[in-house]
Parts: structure tokens; sequence; C-alpha cells
């Protein structure tokens, strides 16, 4: 039985860029400053540990004791619990594997009471890596202590597929909406329960 590791934006989350698709919008409708390319760069910082969340609301010019608010309009993916459940019955060993902000990320976590489901997280703020660099599967492979063929690998970028899969990871590009931007030779999912099967 396979080792399950969930990428977070995209899988867990239904959003897949939260730069574009939340902190923006937010930082925009609370008056804050900075365009998306600077945004992005802050949150880029923040996401490998060079910047704490308080200092990016600072950056963007936004009252860090909004941060809660912010996080609000995160949800989860529909089906995402029902499959946990499952997975989580038929005894399989899960992982979460995301970048983000270590705070934003232990927050979600409490608030949607994931943490029971995931034997092992690693987030990019913690470690200061983001996929796809490949130091960051390394880090997985060895913290896991489970080998590369035994891990399915679920994230909605096919660079961080792509990535994985050059280690040996087996890998799956979770794909509600039918992407097709990687060739064949990658697995797709459309939904969770497209990836039961691929469990055993």
């Amino acid at each position: 039985m396979k080792v399950l590791v969930l990428d977070a934006m995209g899988v867990i989350y239904p959003v897949g860029d939260d730069v574009r698709g939340l902190l923006c919008p937010f930082i925009t409708a609370k008056h804050g400053a900075g365009d998306y390319d600077t945004v992005e760069e802050y949150y880029n910082k923040a996401s490998v540990g060079k910047m704490t969340a308080h200092d990016l609301w600072k950056a963007v010019s936004i009252d860090p004791r909004l941060e809660d608010e912010y996080l609000q309009g995160f949800e989860l993916t529909p089906g995402l619990l029902d499959f946990l459940k499952k997975a989580e019955s038929r005894g399989i060993e899960m992982w979460c594997l995301s970048n983000d902000l270590a705070e934003w990320s232990q927050k979600l976590r409490k608030r949607f009471g994931l943490q029971q489901f995931f034997r092992g997280v690693i987030i990019s703020g913690d470690v200061g890596l983001r996929k796809p660099d490949p130091m960051i599967f390394r880090l997985l492979l060895e913290r896991s202590g489970v080998p590369a063929k035994q891990l399915l690998f679920v994230d909605d970028n096919p660079k961080n597929i792509i990535a994985a899969a050059a280690l040996g990871i087996d890998s799956v590009l979770f794909s509600p909406t039918g992407d097709t931007r990687l060739s064949e030779k990658y697995r797709r999912a459309a939904a969770f329960d497209d990836i039961l099967p691929l469990l055993d």
C-alpha cells in the first residue's frame, strides 16, 4: 500500500494560486499597497521563512490583526474530508507537502481539523525550500523514510509533478478541470475518488 502525499493549494484547498486568487484581492479590498508582482515577491520570501507573516502584512500596509479574516477566505476542496476519512480507514499513511507560510499553514490545518489525518507535514516556510526544488522532495523521502516508488504524490502544478517524478516518486496531477498541460506519461485525477484505486 502506498503512502499518500498531498499538496495543499489546489488539492486540499481549491485555490491553486492563493496570491492571485485570495491574497491580492484581500489587500486591494483593505486598501493595502502593492501590485501582483510585488505581493508575490513578498509572499515567496515569507514562504521560505525569509519574512514573517507579520512583516508581510506590514510590507503591504495591512494591519497584521486582519490575518485571521484573510484566512477565512480559504475553504476545503469539496469531498476532501470524506476522502481523508476513507484513506484513514484503510490504514493509509498520509503526508502534506506544500509551499506556504508556516504560520498560515498551521492555522488552516487547525481550523479545519486536518492535523489528525497527517503523519507528517513539510511546509516550505518551515524548511526554507519550495517546490519544485528537488531538495524539498529529498527531504520528504528522508523524513518519511519511504522509498520513492512507495509514495503517491498528488499536486495540481505540472512543474511539481515533473520534479517529483524525476526522483522516482509516483506522481499524479490533480486536475478537476481537466488540465491537459502534461503528456500522457503522467497520470491525472479529476476527483479524489480517482486517487483511492492508485493507493493499492
